[in-house]
């Protein structure tokens, strides 16, 4: 969940750090702005779906990258395995996976508390790269303690994570415009797909209600 162009930038998904547990937690276009209470982050609104709802297919058929098999291993029951995440919105099937509980700290106010975008998240329809909490370790943990005051930082760098609408594995392949506003560009298939040149995908086409996860291995830093 690392390539970057501001030093701090580069070591603040750190501070996303394992430290913060998490309770409840097609390219597409964006827009903005979250609720008030959170941070002044770009509006996810919802957007129809670009693959099947994940309530007609089995949850497994679709998945992709090297590490399924390891998470199925890892969480091979309950609300946090590939089948209980199908039933509930990304922000609390997140939540309930124990390989994101960093990311899941970092969007629900945990790490900063300006910044909360669970209501948004499972309010719409996206493809999400969900960095694992290995990825968030790379990060310098100074960089991350940054993180906890800089709202517009962790905003962005967060929503550069979210495409609008679902993208399915055999739709990921190319460049696709995040909630952030910024790119990112996806390329290969099965268990080589890359984003960015330098993230890899490590299990990949995870349903939740409303959401396509894409589990990476590093964070993902927007141009700034």
């Amino acid at each position: 969940m690392l390539t970057n162009k501001k030093p701090v930038v580069a070591g603040l998904a750190l501070v996303l750090g394992s430290a913060f547990a998490l309770t409840a937690c097609s390219g597409g276009t964006t827009s903005g702005s979250t609720a008030e209470e959170s941070s002044s982050a770009p509006s996810m609104a919802a957007s129809p779906s670009a693959s099947a709802s994940s309530s007609m297919m089995d949850p497994a058929a679709n998945l992709v990258g090297p590490g399924c098999a390891d998470y199925a291993a890892a969480v091979p029951s309950g609300a946090g395995s590939v089948e209980g995440m199908a039933a509930d919105p990304v922000a609390v099937a997140a939540s309930n996976n124990p390989l994101l509980t960093t990311l899941t700290a970092a969007v629900s106010g945990q790490l900063n508390p300006n910044v909360n975008l669970v209501d948004t998240l499972n309010g719409g329809e996206f493809t999400v790269f969900a960095p694992v909490d290995d990825a968030f370790a790379k990060i310098d943990a100074a960089t991350i303690d940054s993180l906890k005051t800089d709202t517009d930082t962790l905003t962005k760098i967060l929503t550069y994570h979210v495409v609008q609408g679902q993208l399915s594995p055999d739709e990921i392949d190319g460049t696709h415009t995040t909630v952030e506003g910024q790119d990112v560009t996806v390329a290969g298939s099965g268990d080589a797909i890359t984003v960015n040149g330098s993230t890899n995908v490590i299990c990949g086409g995870v349903q939740t209600a409303n959401a396509t996860v894409y589990l990476i291995d590093s964070v993902l830093m927007p141009p700034m």
